[in-house]
């Protein structure tokens, strides 16, 4: 075949949503997974995406695509009901029902079949890629052979170092559980006598919202804990949302590595803070419930980091708090625990195996990747890998954003296919970033100006 994807997450579905249109592209995708899912534990009744609905798996590159999220809600016969809402941003129940819709069309899409490995077969100048049936037993698997691969392998749930030995849900203990298993571990952490949220980005946020509205007044028995120096709001302004532009991202590349990795860790607000509307949801419940029963008994204190975690012997846990700014220390006890700790992507090396050698790096270890989404391979590695997802740290803070999703599969797909089939913006921004044109714009494209 011509290209084999690892991994059908909405990455993995963009690019096989736009593939899908080029029938002389040989391309099928593996998921190991049953059937499509997003983000399950998260799904809390009344949740926004944080992108406008045109942030879908194709419109961004192709609007008249049939696998727009427009063309969903026309087989739904939802167009009119979502016209007179006149909404910018939809549930996010609806965006995982939309891309479960097309996962289940797609007929390059695979479910149920995970890829074992990776690797570059010299004698037939293609890649080898081992794929067994996700539920069957370990080892084994047919070979499936292709001139390029793409890899789409997502994130998993971080939980710091620290807090490890404690996660689980044991029954009469406290369950500790990371938000991404929210709404499975819900009803037990309703009822536990204490719940403590840490962590203060979107899903800590929406956690502890919605443990606020569905515990007794009076009552609460919260804490919100985070280390970030304040619970706060997202950086949405128009200007500030051009970091997540093409033209930002071909800034980001032209940077020196150290200088990414210090704009990476300044620019938290871009993707790690909450959005004004769940922040000022919050602050209109605890007022709520101040005018109707007294002050809410919800403690809410950034600053604050979990140094250790001790389960006890009477089901509850023990944890030994910090606060660096005050030289203060103190301990809290509490029934349940919901890390909203984040994700980290998922390692190539695993899959890649002996591959993983010939992919270069930059100094920190991490694999280097071409502006249009291409591992660099060492020479002998006569094919293409592409990664669409992961690449933070070369393409800078926009890569997980569903908003470049699009466009990010319309560069791969042009490189597959000899139309060239999807024109990319020349600019995409107001915002000129820097005083020189980053090395790797489209050809053809005008000289920013200067002064």
């Amino acid at each position: 075949m011509d290209l084999a994807g690892v991994g059908a997450g909405p990455a993995g579905l963009s690019l096989a949503a736009l593939a899908d249109s080029h029938r002389g592209l040989r391309a099928t995708w593996f998921e190991q997974r049953p059937a499509f899912h997003w983000h399950p534990g998260l799904l809390i009744e009344g949740t926004t995406l944080q992108v406008p609905f045109l942030a879908d798996l194709v419109t961004l590159a192709d609007p008249a695509s049939p696998w727009s999220y427009l063309s969903y809600l026309r087989d739904q016969g939802r167009l009119f009901p979502f016209y007179f809402a006149e909404t910018f941003h939809i549930e996010r129940t609806d965006y995982d029902a939309y891309c479960r819709w097309a996962a289940e069309r797609l007929a390059s899409v695979r479910f149920g079949e995970r890829v074992e490995s990776v690797s570059w077969n010299a004698d037939r100048e293609l890649f080898e890629l081992v794929v067994r049936p996700a539920a069957g037993p370990t080892g084994g698997g047919r070979a499936v052979h292709a001139r390029s691969v793409v890899l789409s392998l997502g994130s998993a749930p971080h939980v710091p170092e620290v807090l490890r030995p404690a996660v689980g849900a044991p029954p009469g203990g406290a369950p500790v559980v990371h938000s991404a298993e929210y709404l499975l571990h819900r009803e037990r952490l309703l009822a536990a006598d204490h719940v403590t949220v840490v962590g203060s980005g979107q899903s800590g946020a929406e956690v502890f919202l919605d443990l606020l509205r569905h515990r007794p007044a009076g009552a609460e028995r919260l804490h919100w804990l985070t280390r970030s120096p304040a619970f706060a709001p997202m950086e949405y302004s128009k200007l500030g949302l051009e970091h997540f532009t093409p033209d930002y991202t071909r800034y980001f590349r032209s940077l020196p590595e150290a200088t990414r990795d210090t704009l990476t860790a300044r620019q938290w607000q871009l993707h790690k803070a909450v959005d004004h509307e769940t922040l000022s949801e919050i602050h209109g419940e605890l007022l709520g419930r101040a005018q109707r029963s007294g002050w809410p008994d919800a403690v809410m204190t950034p600053g604050v980091a979990v140094r250790s975690v001790e389960r006890r012997t009477d089901g509850a846990v023990d944890l030994r708090l910090e606060h660096p700014e005050q030289g203060t220390a103190a301990d809290l006890t509490t029934h349940a625990v919901v890390l909203a700790t984040g994700y980290r992507d998922t390692p190539l090396e695993p899959l890649l195996g002996d591959l993983a050698d010939a992919v270069r790096r930059d100094d920190a270890g991490r694999p280097l990747v071409t502006g249009d989404y291409r591992l660099e391979l060492e020479a002998d590695i006569g094919g293409r890998v592409f990664v669409t997802g992961g690449e933070r740290h070369t393409h800078g803070v926009g890569t997980p954003d569903l908003g470049l999703m699009a466009h990010r599969s319309a560069t791969v797909l042009n490189q597959l296919l000899d139309s060239r089939p999807y024109p990319l913006p020349k600019r995409t921004a107001f915002t000129t970033f820097g005083l020189r044109e980053a090395p790797d714009a489209p050809r053809d494209a005008p000289a920013p100006p200067v002064g």
